[in-house]
């Protein structure tokens, strides 16, 4: 059956918990999930609450208005959404299929609840790959010249495509920085790198971390923002590497990775278990 869950941030305050659950209680609301955290630093409440929308009686048209008094009392920041909402993703994409790979294996698999209707890529190389599969591809090459006029293209293509600030945009290996102008009119973007940054960062960090014998490599999933890699993260992992592994061993072992946290970013972002605030997030997993 399908549900709806609120996303809810707000000062911190008495009785909190017991406001939010007892509007889904008036309405004989059935609470499936609830989680709870208080940021004492930021001085934030931040909540996630699902529950099932049978038997509730509130139509969801009027669930935004009936909550939005109590969210003006509380001082909240808040969303809604709904279990069954089917959200689409475009894949922007460089060289590098592994990540674009891994997520419409998932997204076939019923792993990821959205659809993947579009690519973009600055080179042409993974247009077979993304054809095999049925999915529209457009090359857009992207320089310091032309960046402009290929964000813009990019923006039109992702409002062709019906891509708006409900959906997603992923940059599986995506070897581009994004403009503010575009990332403040494009939906979320989750950016995925390796976790080498900052101290090999550039080309090559691989050869160069094995230079010098790094034990340790790993990859950050997090919303992109204008600073470059700075943005909230949303999830990160790592393996463990030794002295008798190769260059290319790292850099299998670093795909395989940045696979895993790039799934479970996305499916985290859509099902709607991230709070950004204060330049990072909570995520109810």
């Amino acid at each position: 059956m399908p549900t709806a869950t609120l996303l809810v941030s707000c000062p911190d305050q008495k009785g909190l918990v017991a406001k939010l659950s007892n509007f889904i209680y008036s309405y004989d609301g059935n609470i499936l999930h609830a989680d709870h955290h208080t940021d004492l630093e930021a001085g934030l409440f931040l909540s996630r609450i699902e529950w099932d929308l049978e038997g509730f009686r509130l139509e969801r048209w009027e669930i935004v208005p009936a909550f939005s008094g109590i969210a003006r009392g509380i001082q909240a920041n808040w969303e809604l959404h709904f279990s069954d909402t089917r959200r689409h993703i475009a894949v922007w994409v460089s060289k590098q299929p592994h990540c674009l790979l891994d997520l419409i294996w998932r997204q076939r698999a019923g792993e990821l609840p959205a659809e993947i209707p579009l690519i973009i890529s600055n080179h042409p190389d993974l247009e077979p790959l993304a054809r095999s599969f049925g999915i529209d591809y457009y090359h857009i090459p992207v320089s310091p010249e032309n960046r402009a006029e290929a964000e813009a293209r990019q923006l039109a293509l992702l409002q062709e495509y019906r891509i708006d600030l409900v959906d997603l945009v992923v940059l599986a290996k995506y070897m581009q920085v994004l403009s503010g102008w575009l990332l403040r009119q494009a939906p979320p973007v989750i950016n995925i790198h390796h976790s080498t940054l900052p101290a090999f960062a550039g080309a090559n960090p691989y050869q160069r971390a094995h230079q010098r014998g790094v034990k340790i490599i790993g990859a950050t999933a997090h919303y992109a923002t204008e600073e470059l890699d700075e943005g909230p993260i949303i999830e990160q992992d790592v393996v463990r590497v030794s002295h008798r592994d190769t260059v290319a061993d790292l850099i299998r072992k670093g795909r395989d990775v940045e696979r895993l946290v790039l799934a479970r970013a996305v499916r985290y972002h859509l099902e709607n278990r991230v709070l950004v605030y204060c330049n990072k997030t909570v995520v109810f997993a």
